[in-house]
């Protein structure tokens, strides 16, 4: 089975001498043009594209129409700010009592140490004086447009109770987290 390569690159060489008839290349092309179709000049005429223009100008239109965002209509309301009245201007005894819890929630506040390993605690209690801020706002909008009436000024004085009591509670809880945290860090130290 061994073959020398010399010989069949002669062999080869014979094959490849072999020339191809004259004319071949031009007979070829032109049996090649019958087959295929000839090429076409796409002729434009001015209707065509005035058409395709009108169609990229509503397809523009459309496209900026979907992807704009909406803006409201500026329709004017004119709202009276009115100023809500507090629990000062129903009586002078009342204004006492708010004067009082509001000093002692802002003192409690001010007292309030705010330390990273007490940041949960002290934002869940913050949380919940959001909540009972908001809903004082909403007793004195009710006490501005009803006027005064029992329950609506014990809810205000109920509410002023409640944002303190969770503020005593608060600092509570901060002194035993600091306690708890200054036992550890002792026991630590000790070891």
């Amino acid at each position: 089975m061994a073959q020398d390569i010399r010989e069949l690159f002669k062999n080869d060489q014979k094959i490849t001498q072999e020339r191809m008839p004259e004319n071949h290349q031009e007979r070829f092309l032109k049996k090649l043009d019958l087959e295929l179709p000839a090429k076409t000049k796409i002729n434009f005429n001015w209707l065509q594209i005035a058409a395709s223009i009108v169609f990229l100008i509503g397809f523009s239109y459309g496209a900026l129409k979907f992807f704009k965002k909406e803006t409201p209509i500026n329709n004017v309301v004119v709202t009276k700010t009115v100023e809500t009245k507090t629990l000062g201007d129903v009586s002078p005894g009342l204004k006492k009592v708010e004067d009082y819890y509001l000093a002692s929630i802002n003192l409690e506040l001010s007292k309030a140490k705010y330390t990273p390993e007490t940041k949960d605690v002290f934002d869940g209690y913050l949380e919940q004086l959001n909540v009972l801020n908001k809903e004082y706002e909403n007793l004195s909008a009710e006490l501005t447009e009803n006027g005064p009436s029992e329950l609506t000024v014990n809810a205000l004085i109920d509410n002023l109770k409640y944002r303190l009591n969770l503020l005593y509670r608060l600092r509570d809880q901060l002194n035993e987290l600091n306690a708890s945290n200054t036992n550890v860090d002792e026991a630590s130290q000790s070891i």
